[in-house]
């Protein structure tokens, strides 16, 4: 599945849904390596629809300005489809999409947090290649017209080389095992937003 689906913000005109915050224990279990994507099932591009979630963003800017002062945003998934959805893991990102040869991913001059409440503190999401982003704690399902909501802050720092136009962005992933073709396969999708970086 293609990146920018998955941030992709629902359309505006979806109707509200109640908004039901689930427990969020501290570790929660991935949906398994082994199983394949429904996007991988497709016998042509585009023949599965992820119509499960309805994603909305507030607070992300159309451009943000390089160095330490940090941007706050929520990020909500709320659940509308008719199922339960199990083996639920929720991620976040930070990054920019790389078109061409040479060009260079804003992730790794990049800061991620999200705050945990149960800790009343903000905690750093950073991948092992260096990368911002990672795994959020949250509900191993999320039953029907049940949400989720995070709130998250990111910041660029000022040595990001701003030799070449960066499509950024940033965003809350849900990730779930669904049934396709009488297969269980992992779906994903989410709510964030894109934005420009800029010297300050």
């Amino acid at each position: 599945m293609k990146l920018r689906r998955a941030l992709s913000v629902s359309a505006a005109t979806a109707a509200l849904l109640p908004l039901a915050v689930a427990a969020a224990p501290a570790s929660q279990a991935a949906p398994a390596a082994d199983i394949p994507t429904c996007y991988d099932l497709d016998t042509a591009y585009g023949q599965y629809h992820n119509n499960t979630f309805v994603g909305r963003s507030f607070g992300i800017p159309k451009s943000i300005a390089l160095g330490t002062h940090w941007t706050t945003y929520t990020a909500t998934l709320t659940n509308a489809s008719a199922k339960e959805l199990k083996s639920f893991a929720l991620s976040a990102k930070l990054g920019s999409y790389v078109y061409n040869e040479g060009e260079r991913d804003l992730s790794p001059y990049g800061d991620l947090q999200y705050w945990d409440t149960s800790q009343s503190a903000w905690k750093t999401l950073r991948q092992a290649g260096g990368n911002a982003g990672g795994t959020v704690p949250g509900p191993k399902t999320l039953k029907p017209r049940e949400s989720v909501h995070v709130q998250l802050r990111f910041r660029v720092r000022e040595d990001l080389p701003l030799d070449q136009t960066y499509d950024a962005f940033t965003g809350l992933v849900g990730t779930f095992v669904d049934r396709y073709r009488d297969m269980d396969c992992t779906a994903n999708d989410g709510a964030g937003g894109s934005f420009s970086p800029r010297k300050g």
